[in-house]
């Protein structure tokens, strides 16, 4: 860590920059004597993805260090990290074992009365420390070391550990648990003798179904998405839990989150019914999707399905609370129709249990992106291919 650059001029310069390409400055002479051009660019690009994925810190104007990229790419948004630090009690004592760049440890901080950060990377711990001193944090204690072998040799007892491991390995995207760093799985016996309750956040590629079955005691998974775009998965663990566990599909806003829960158990014995496209279409947000709320959600709507594998809804009357987007319908034409009768060059098209993808439908029928016009492109429950054509209906208060 290059203190220089946390200098006045230093830091002005990085923020007269932020709009330039951090690369072009790694290339350019430097304008300072201690601080080099690849440090220069590392501190822009630094203050570039944290300005968009923590933006309560650059509002604070203060004079923040940045690691590398790698340390960067993993961390939590301002939006997930907010919401984990909800589902803590209040002044409880956090042990965020795999602390890295220490955006949890500091929403964690905001409402536990002590967390303790461990990093293993020395520098990295370093950053931290300082960053979260210069946002005025108290309450975070960093401990530069293997967050494992910490609660090894620690008799301490901590109301929650926080997990997020690496999904990085040499150099590779893991996405399996016992592939990560820490292997969680082979370390849930220390874990649970130094916490009765565990938060692991985890790749939105992981599969749900197999996690639950190598992990115990869960009670709750949380599926996070921002915008239609998943981006963390959260299991919470406790001890003595033996129950079914509840899955949670949050969807985060600027608003309070919009939260739809149910277990697998209801959703295997839920039996929507199963309908043609009528007024209304409904397509769910990926939080509910990847979940696996697929005829739960119908259910608890009272929509219809399309198809049982088609995971589209339609309903003769609106449901504005629906957790999705919601378009009006204005034409059905079987597909077979649509090809002999094409009047439409520009639309958003979306392909879900239909044999073309969306780029070979473009392809095909010569239909360029975007406009105010829907094109699905699906399957109907007796299997006929069929297109609908709508509006999507925006509400107040819903994210675009």
């Amino acid at each position: 860590m290059n203190n220089t650059v946390l200098s006045s001029e230093v830091q002005a310069f990085i923020r007269q920059h932020v709009h330039d390409d951090a690369s072009r400055i790694a290339l350019n002479k430097s304008p300072f004597e201690h601080v080099s051009s690849p440090e220069l660019a590392q501190q822009i690009h630094g203050l570039q993805k944290v300005s968009r994925k923590v933006p309560d810190w650059i509002e604070q104007s203060k004079a923040l260090y940045f690691p590398e990229k790698l340390n960067l790419e993993q961390c939590s948004s301002a939006g997930t990290a907010k919401f984990k630090a909800s589902l803590l009690s209040p002044n409880s004592t956090v042990f965020d074992l795999t602390g890295g760049f220490g955006v949890d440890s500091y929403y964690f901080a905001q409402r536990a009365k002590k967390v303790t950060h461990c990093e293993i990377t020395p520098e990295l711990s370093q950053i931290v420390a300082h960053n979260l001193n210069a946002l005025g944090v108290d309450n975070v204690q960093c401990h530069a070391g293997d967050g494992v072998a910490f609660l090894a040799s620690s008799n301490n007892h901590y109301d929650y550990i926080y997990i997020d491991p690496s999904r990085r390995v040499k150099n590779q995207k893991v996405f399996r648990l016992e592939d990560c760093e820490p292997n969680i799985l082979a370390y849930q016996e220390l874990f649970f003798q130094h916490s009765d309750k565990l938060i692991t956040k985890l790749a939105p590629l992981l599969d749900i179904s197999g996690a639950l079955n190598a992990l115990p005691h869960v009670k709750d998974v949380y599926v996070m998405s921002i915008e239609n775009d998943c981006k963390e998965l959260l299991f919470v663990q406790e001890k003595s839990f033996q129950g079914i566990p509840n899955i949670h599909a949050v969807r985060l806003s600027a608003e309070e989150p919009k939260i739809f829960s149910f277990n697998y158990i209801q959703e295997k014995e839920a039996a929507p019914a199963l309908s043609e496209p009528t007024n209304f279409l409904y397509d769910p947000d990926v939080a509910i999707t990847k979940a696996g709320a697929f005829k739960s959600v119908a259910t608890a709507f009272g929509i219809q399905k399309l198809h049982q594998h088609s995971h589209l809804y339609a309903s003769k009357t609106l449901v504005a609370e629906f957790p999705g987007r919601i378009f009006q319908v204005r034409q059905v034409v079987p597909f077979s129709v649509f090809k002999k009768n094409i009047d439409i060059t520009k639309a958003n098209i979306v392909a879900k249990n239909f044999p073309l993808k969306v780029e070979d439908i473009r392809k095909k029928f010569k239909i360029k992106d975007g406009g105010d016009d829907y094109l699905y492109f699906t399957m109907l429950y007796d299997d006929r291919l069929m297109v609908v054509y709508g509006r999507r209906i925006v509400r107040a208060c819903q994210p675009r």
